[in-house]
């Protein structure tokens, strides 16, 4: 249940905070005084397109929050399933607007449009002004009537999707295997090129790292062995640095006796002649030590080339190449045993077709022994609504080809003046009765329905008299049943109010704002008195509400 819509900042409405109550709840008001903004702003916080230009002028945000009590398990299970916090019998939509963004939050947590919008498909419902122009498109009337039928049919509808995507993808093989023995037999050259340029290249699982490995192996030896060759040459003792040091120590042991200054600069010479010795002995042994065949080397680099142009073309890994040899070679065996393999694929089309047809019949069964029962039921809940004579009834007409839906197409057929024949109801059906049809549908529906909250905006539109009264007896009894929140210009269904607010307008220091207020019994009176029309709410006035609300509670007291 909607228990709080809270608006601040959005056209008209600086700020307003509604506590919405069970049953039927009521908001009226002159026209223009801001009814439409409340239904807008609502379907703002579930997710609906946001114009910057909803924000009141000279605000710097708008917000809406809706506050819903008292869960049922199908939004604790879409909660959990959105991995969102699952307060205490609680969920709160918030949605902030801004010049640049628009954030929606869903129990404090930051989420997205299409998250919001898939929660509130278990919390609430909203027929909007124009919605029931909807029911003169067949489309709608397979939804409604597979909405009746409810689960069994919506667990058979998944099964022939699946059905009737594999019987379209085997159709579609079927079509693009129509070759002329020309284009069959370019095919055949293309992969028998290609399966044996990979069948030669005698490909093994793994090879392609260790082939790596070894060429940076290789690669880098070369580099060391050459580094080393020529820091033994810079260092040796014939003609290097070793040479030059030992000419240098002969040198200087001549003179060192001369002086004891000398023998330190000896020493240090000694010890360079004695690490270069070290350096070069090591040098030598490590780069005999080396490992290097240029033979190898060319053999491991061209073995990679020729596998890296294998995976250019093939894929990305030996793996992939081998797969896709693999799957080539199986079309090839098709292509070779073609008449055979149109076979396989024909009798696999006609497994999948006879599935189909087999969901389908199952799905017609249902939407049948539904359309029956659900055209009684609408034929009545007209007559209640004041349709003075109606007879409805759901066509099944069958289709040429399935399709993912079924086997029919369903269409609303309706006669409302005796004697004429049933006819498609948009050919036939005003703008008022299209309403009461509505209504009638909404109500069947929402008593197979565990979705809570039920809105209408301008449910009434193109009925008066006796028919509003109709109309306000059929939501009086929803609301027993269901939270109904409801914007009407009628004071027949007005009267009918368990909760009534008044929308209105005023000028407030140079800038126009729309409030909202709850009204109490005696305030509930004088506005169904200016609903009446009355130029002023006088003596009669007043007395003619009064008697349209005993009326109304009288009647939900009997029911």
């Amino acid at each position: 249940m909607l228990s709080n819509l809270h608006v601040k900042n959005l056209a008209l409405i600086e700020e307003c905070d509604i506590n919405l109550t069970p049953g039927l709840n009521i908001l009226s008001g002159e026209t223009g005084a801001g009814k439409s903004i409340l239904i807008g702003s609502i379907n703002l916080a579930l997710g609906a397109k946001a114009d910057k230009d909803i924000i009141r002028h000279g605000a710097e945000y708008g917000l809406v929050e809706l506050v819903f009590e008292n869960l049922d398990d199908k939004v604790q299970t879409a909660l959990e399933a959105m991995d969102l916090p699952v307060e205490e019998d609680v969920v709160i939509i918030q949605r902030k607007i801004t010049p640049v963004k628009s954030i929606l939050k869903i129990n404090g947590e930051t989420v997205t449009a299409r998250q919001v919008k898939a929660l509130a498909e278990v919390l609430i419902d909203i027929h909007g002004q124009h919605e029931h122009q909807s029911l003169l498109k067949s489309s709608k009337h397979m939804e409604i009537l597979d909405a009746y039928a409810g689960t069994e049919l919506f667990d058979e509808l998944s099964k022939l999707k699946d059905a009737y995507q594999e019987y379209k993808h085997l159709q579609e093989e079927l079509e693009k295997e129509n070759l002329d023995e020309g284009q069959r037999k370019r095919e055949l050259d293309l992969l028998q090129y290609e399966v044996e340029e990979i069948e030669q290249a005698a490909l093994k699982l793994g090879e392609d790292e260790a082939l790596e490995q070894d060429y940076h192996r290789m690669l880098h030896g070369k580099q060391i062995g050459e580094a080393l060759h020529k820091a033994i040459q810079c260092t040796d003792f014939d003609r290097g640095a070793g040479a030059m040091v030992s000419t240098a120590l002969r040198e200087l042991k001549q003179v060192v006796s001369f002086s004891e200054d000398l023998e330190e600069l000896d020493s240090l010479l000694m010890d360079i002649d004695s690490l270069l010795n070290d350096f070069n002995r090591e040098a030598i042994h490590m780069a005999d030590a080396l490992e290097f065949s240029e033979e190898d080397f060319i053999q491991t680099e061209e073995r990679l080339n020729v596998i890296n142009h294998l995976k250019d073309k093939y894929g990305k890994t030996i793996e992939k190449v081998l797969a896709y040899a693999e799957e080539k070679q199986a079309r090839m065996e098709e292509l070779l045993h073609f008449e055979e393999h149109l076979q396989q694929l024909e009798a696999q089309k006609n497994r999948a077709y006879n599935k189909v047809m087999q969901h389908g019949k199952i799905i017609s069964d249902l939407r049948k022994e539904a359309a029956e029962k659900l055209s009684q039921i609408l034929t009545k809940s007209l007559l209640e609504l004041n349709f003075l004579d109606v007879t409805f009834e759901i066509a099944l007409k069958p289709k040429l080809e399935p399709t993912s839906k079924g086997l029919e197409e369903v269409e609303f057929m309706i006669s409302t003046h005796p004697g004429e024949p049933l006819k498609p109801m948009a050919q036939v059906a005003s703008g008022g009765e299209l309403s009461r049809i509505m209504l009638a549908i909404k109500t069947v529906l929402a008593e197979r329905d565990s979705i809570d909250t039920l809105i209408f905006d301008e449910i009434d539109s193109g009925i008066s008299g006796k028919t509003a009264w109709r109309v306000s007896e059929k939501l009086g009894q929803l609301g027993k049943a269901h939270q109904i929140i409801c914007i009407t210009h009628l004071p027949q269904i007005a009267a009918m109010a368990d909760n009534h607010f008044l929308i209105s307008k005023k000028v407030q220091d140079g800038s126009t704002i729309s409030s909202i207020d709850a009204l109490n019994e005696e305030e509930c009176v004088h506005e169904l008195a200016r609903m009446v029309g009355a130029d002023e709410v006088d003596t009669s006035a007043t007395e003619h509400a009064r008697n349209m609300r005993f009326q109304a509670m009288q009647f939900k007291q009997n029911k």
